[in-house]
C-alpha cells in the first residue's frame, strides 16, 4: 500500500482518540461511505459543521415564526399575505381563522390567538434551545476547541455523535408538534405550571419530550468539551496559554453540566402531571374554566419556576460566552496586538459560571417573595456585572493602540460591543425588584433580552463563521456582500428591537396576540392609562423593520453556500492568526495534526519586538527561549 503522510496520532473512525501503538493500522486507509461519512460520523470537524447547518436552519425558522408574530401584532385579526392559506392547510380553521369581506366571501386567514400563543412559545424555544446554543457551544465547539489544544479528536467520539443526534431528535420532535391535533405548546418557552397542563393540546407533552432530548444532548457535550479540554492538550498547552475561546467554551460546558439536570428533572415531572395525571407542581383545589381538576394537588408550581430558572439565567451565559470568546480571538487577530488583561478574562469567566447559579430568582420577583431574599438576589445581579464589564472593557481596551484591519468578521465583532453594551445595560433596572415590577412582562424585557442575544451573541457567531469559513473549506467568504450583510442587519436590528423600549415602558404587555389594541386610547377613548396611538404605531414600523431584517440574511445565505465551492481560495494561515488552529491543513483532515504540537508560548504573540513577522505562533519554536509564556 501507498506510503501517506501519518496523522497524529493514528486512531480510526469510530474509534477514541489515543496515544498508543495503532495495531489494526491498515484499517486507517479504508475510505468511509457517505453515511459513516457525514451521517454518522465520529470527526469532531463533521459533527460541528453538523450542527452548525441544523442551527442555521432552526434559526431562519424561529425567525419565519417571528414574522408571523409581528404581522398579527401589527395586524390584528387581518388576513396574512401569501402564507394565510398555508398555515390554514397545515393547522386548520381552529388556529387560522378564516377572514370575510362584507360578503361572506372568505378572502384569507389571520392568526388566532391560540396559534400566537403556540408561535411564541416555539419561536422562543427554536431560537434559545434549537439554535443560538447549538451554534454557539456545539458547532463552535467541536470544531475550534480541538484544533485550538492540539487535539486529534474529542476524548469520547461517538458520544459526540450521539450528542448530535439526540439534539436533532429532539428538534424532528418540537417541529412535529406543530402538524398534531391542538398543535404546538401554547405556555410560552418557560412552560409555567399549571398553565402548561390544562392547555387542551398535546403539544406540551411533545414540547417536554424535545427538551429532555435537548437536554440530553446538552449534557453528552458537556462532559465530552471538560474531559477534552482537560485531558487532550498538546504538550506545552498550559491553563495560561489556553485561547480565551477555549476557556469560555469550558465555563460554558460546566454550567451546562450542572444547571440543565434540574430542568432535565422538572421536565419529566411535568410530563408526569400532563400525561399520568400526577400533581408535582398542580395546586390543591385548581379550577379550570369553572371546573375542578382532577390532580390530587398538593404541588407547587412556584416549584417549577425554581427549576425552570435555576437553568433559565445560567442559559444567558451559555449564550454570551461563546460569542465573547469568538469576539476575543477576531479582535486580537485584526488589532494585531495581543489581548489586553488576558488573566483578567480567565478569572472574569469563571467569575460569570460561579455567579450565574445564584441570580435566578430575579426572574421571580413578582411571586411574592420576601423583602430579605429579593435583597440578596438584587445583590448577587448587580455583582454578577462587575466580571461582564470587565470581559467588554478589555475588548473595548485591546482596540487601542491596535494596527486594526477592518474586515467582515472584524464588523461583527465591533458591531457586537455596543449592542451587547446596550443589552447589559438596560437589564440593571430588571434586576430591582422596585423597577422589575413595573417592567416585567412587557416589552422592555424583550427588547432588553434581544438586544443581549440578537445584534449581541448572533453578531458574534457570525464573525466566528466569517472568521473560520476558511479553514472549514479552505475559501472566503465574499467580502463585499459580507459588509453588506453586517451593515443591513445592524441598522434593522435596531430599528426592530430599540422601539420596544419605549413601547414597555409605556406599558405595553408583552404575549398579546393584537399587540395591545384593545387597551389602546383608539379602542377605549378617554380611558386612564391606555396605550396612546404614537407607541401603537411603532408595531408597523416594527413589522417592516423585521422584513427588511430578515432580506437583508439573504446575502448571507447565498455567500455561504457559494463561497464553498467558487470563493477566493486561501492557504493554511489566511488571517495570519497566532493559534494552534490555524497550523494545520485546510481544511484539516482525520486526526487534525500531521505531527504532534508543541505549544512554547501564549496564544496572542502578535506584533512582538525583534520578530520579522508581526505574528508568532503558538507551537513555533524561533525565538522561544524569549517566550514569557502568556500575556
Amino acid at each position: 500500500m501507498e506510503k501517506t503522510v501519518q496523522q497524529f496520532p493514528p486512531f480510526r473512525e469510530g474509534s477514541a482518540p489515543h496515544q498508543g501503538h495503532d495495531d489494526h493500522g491498515h484499517q486507517e486507509h479504508h475510505e468511509p461511505g457517505f453515511w459513516q461519512k457525514y451521517i454518522f460520523s465520529t470527526d469532531h470537524k463533521v459533527i460541528g459543521i453538523q450542527y452548525g447547518l441544523v442551527a442555521l436552519s432552526f434559526m431562519l425558522f424561529g425567525f419565519f415564526l417571528m414574522l408571523c408574530m409581528r404581522w398579527s401584532i401589527a395586524h390584528p385579526m387581518k388576513a396574512m399575505p401569501f402564507i394565510g392559506g398555508i398555515l390554514h392547510s397545515i393547522v386548520g380553521s381552529q388556529m387560522a381563522s378564516p377572514v370575510k369581506d362584507a360578503s361572506g366571501t372568505i378572502i384569507g386567514y389571520a392568526m388566532s390567538p391560540e396559534l400566537y400563543n403556540s408561535f411564541g412559545a416555539m419561536h422562543g424555544t427554536i431560537m434559545v434551545f434549537l439554535g443560538v446554543v447549538p451554534l454557539a457551544f456545539a458547532a463552535f465547539g467541536n470544531y475550534v476547541v480541538p484544533l485550538m489544544i492540539g487535539a486529534p479528536d474529542m476524548t469520547f467520539p461517538r458520544i459526540n455523535m450521539a450528542s448530535f443526534h439526540a439534539f436533532f431528535l429532539g428538534g424532528v420532535v418540537m417541529l412535529v408538534s406543530f402538524f398534531i391535533p391542538g398543535g404546538a405548546a401554547q405556555a410560552g418557552w418557560t412552560s409555567y405550571s399549571p398553565l402548561a397542563s390544562t392547555i387542551p393540546t398535546n403539544g406540551q407533552a411533545f414540547w417536554l419530550v424535545g427538551m429532555v432530548l435537548l437536554i440530553t444532548s446538552s449534557l453528552l457535550g458537556a462532559v465530552n468539551f471538560i474531559a477534552t479540554i482537560i485531558q487532550l492538550r498538546a504538550p506545552g498547552m498550559t491553563w495560561m496559554r489556553l485561547p480565551w475561546f477555549v476557556w469560555a467554551q469550558f465555563v460554558t460546558a460546566f454550567i451546562l453540566l450542572l444547571a440543565f439536570p434540574p430542568l432535565e428533572a422538572a421536565g419529566v415531572l411535568q410530563l408526569m402531571d400532563n400525561v399520568a395525571h400526577t400533581s408535582f407542581f398542580l395546586p390543591t383545589g385548581l379550577a379550570v374554566s369553572g371546573v375542578v381538576g382532577q390532580a390530587s394537588g398538593g404541588g407547587s408550581p412556584l416549584l417549577w419556576q425554581h427549576l425552570f430558572w435555576f437553568l433559565g439565567h445560567p442559559e444567558v451565559y451559555v449564550l454570551i460566552l461563546p460569542a465573547m470568546g469568538i469576539v476575543i480571538e477576531v479582535i486580537a487577530n485584526n488589532t494585531r496586538k495581543p489581548i489586553f488583561g488576558y488573566k483578567s478574562l480567565v478569572y472574569s469567566s469563571l467569575g460569570v459560571g460561579f455567579l450565574s447559579f445564584i441570580v435566578w430568582a430575579h426572574h421571580m420577583y413578582m411571586t411574592g417573595m420576601g423583602q430579605k431574599i429579593a435583597t440578596f438576589f438584587q445583590a448577587t445581579t448587580m455583582i454578577i456585572s462587575i466580571p461582564s464589564v470587565i470581559i467588554l472593557t478589555c475588548m473595548f481596551l485591546s482596540l487601542w493602540g491596535g494596527s486594526i484591519r477592518i474586515n467582515t468578521p472584524m464588523l461583527f465583532a465591533l458591531g457586537f460591543l455596543p449592542m451587547f453594551g446596550i443589552g447589559g445595560l438596560t437589564g440593571l433596572p430588571l434586576g430591582l425588584a422596585a423597577t422589575d415590577l413595573y417592567l416585567h412582562d412587557t416589552y422592555y424585557i424583550i427588547a432588553h433580552f434581544h438586544y443581549v442575544v440578537a445584534p449581541g451573541t448572533i453578531f458574534g457567531l457570525f464573525a466566528g463563521i466569517y472568521f473560520w469559513f476558511p479553514k472549514m473549506t479552505g475559501r472566503k467568504m465574499n467580502e463585499f456582500w459580507g459588509r453588506v450583510h453586517f451593515w443591513c442587519s445592524l441598522v434593522f436590528m435596531n430599528l426592530v428591537f430599540m422601539p420596544m423600549f419605549a413601547q414597555g415602558i409605556k406599558g405595553m404587555i408583552r404575549r398579546m396576540s393584537d399587540g395591545g389594541v384593545n387597551y389602546s386610547a383608539a379602542r377605549v377613548p378617554g380611558a386612564i392609562d391606555t396605550l396612546p396611538g404614537s407607541v401603537m404605531e411603532l408595531n408597523g414600523w416594527i413589522l417592516w423593520a423585521a422584513i427588511a431584517l430578515g432580506i437583508a440574511q439573504i446575502p448571507f445565505i447565498i455567500n455561504l453556500f457559494w463561497s464553498i465551492s467558487h470563493g477566493e481560495k486561501v492557504g493554511t494561515n489566511p488571517w495570519s492568526a497566532t493559534t494552534v488552529d490555524w497550523q494545520t491543513p485546510t481544511p484539516p483532515p482525520h486526526g487534525n495534526f500531521a505531527t504532534e504540537p508543541h505549544i512554547v508560548r501564549g496564544p496572542y504573540e502578535y506584533s512582538v519586538p525583534g520578530h520579522t513577522a508581526d505574528f508568532t505562533p503558538q507551537s513555533e519554536t524561533v525565538a522561544a527561549k524569549n517566550s514569557t509564556g502568556h500575556h
